[in-house]
């Protein structure tokens, strides 16, 4: 498994809730994405940074989402590029359906 931490700083500081109206709006387009297992949106306490981190099956899996244009949308929707880092996760606990995941 890979995990991508996607972090961009935000012209302006926002509020949670523009955030969450903000991120509610995108969300759908994820759902059923081919490798993605899960992402979560995070909104720093101070609102300067967003992004997601999201946890994928493959490397090549994020490297088809986080696109040129991807990036391009991404800048004009949040006024700043992204900044994508790759992670390995050998091991991730889901406590919701107590289990243990090993990657593959």
């Amino acid at each position: 498994m890979i995990v991508t931490i996607v972090i961009f700083r935000l012209s302006k500081p926002a509020t949670l809730a523009e955030m969450t109206a903000t991120f509610q709006s995108t969300a759908p387009k994820y759902r059923g994405m081919a490798g993605l297992l899960r992402k979560n949106y995070w909104l720093s306490e101070d609102g300067t940074r967003a992004g997601g981190i999201y946890v994928w099956e493959t490397r090549a899996d994020a490297e088809r989402v986080y696109t040129e244009d991807w990036k391009k949308m991404v800048e004009s929707k949040y006024g700043a590029p992204p900044i994508i880092e790759y992670l390995h996760s050998p091991v991730m606990v889901d406590n919701r359906d107590d289990k243990i995941i090993m990657a593959a």
